[in-house]
């Protein structure tokens, strides 16, 4: 399956596809959510949100 499959099936709220997201981007956030060398699991949280938030609102 390729991204814009699984983004479709995301953006129509399919929980597979949503978590397939959220692994894919998963290095990323984790990486942008270390601040003065330390992990914030808040940061983290807001950012996967942001995501999601994201994905939901994209239009095709």
């Amino acid at each position: 399956m390729n991204f814009n499959e699984i983004l479709l099936r995301a953006i129509a709220c399919n929980e597979d596809a949503i978590h397939t997201i959220l692994e894919m981007y998963k290095p990323l956030l984790l990486k942008d959510s270390i601040v003065n060398d330390m992990f914030d699991e808040d940061l983290y949280q807001e950012l996967c949100i942001t995501l999601l938030n994201c994905v939901r609102r994209f239009e095709i």
